[in-house]
């Protein structure tokens, strides 16, 4: 408590009083809004830049970088491609985690780290 003059300040004391649930719950949602983002619009180059460092990364066996974009978010997974799967139009990604599936359409960039 810091006291000015007269008037004792409670700094964030006083504020958490006037808050009311609903509140609450709009400043969550907004905080929410500002870690969306928008998916990258990706042009004939991106994708054939996409499919050659996916292909590259395939034979080489080695550390893989790739990016997803899914639910407003851009995620980043990091592993060895094990194997690509044209049929279900999906990758097989290895990390030290564990396997896992990654979808084509939601590829937004692919870089070999090593």
């Amino acid at each position: 408590m810091k006291v000015e003059g007269d008037i004792k300040d409670r700094g964030r004391i006083k504020w958490t009083a006037m808050m009311l649930p609903e509140h609450l719950a709009d400043l969550r949602d907004w905080h929410a809004e500002d870690e969306h983002t928008e998916r990258p619009e990706l042009t004939e180059w991106d994708l054939a830049a996409i499919q050659e460092e996916i292909e590259i990364a395939n034979k080489r066996k080695c550390e893989t970088l790739i990016k997803t974009w899914r639910d407003n978010r851009i995620i980043e997974n990091q592993g060895i491609i094990e194997a690509i799967d044209l049929h279900n139009k999906a990758i097989l990604l290895a990390d030290p985690f564990g396997d896992f599936r990654i979808s084509i359409e939601h590829i937004i960039s692919v870089q070999c780290i090593n």
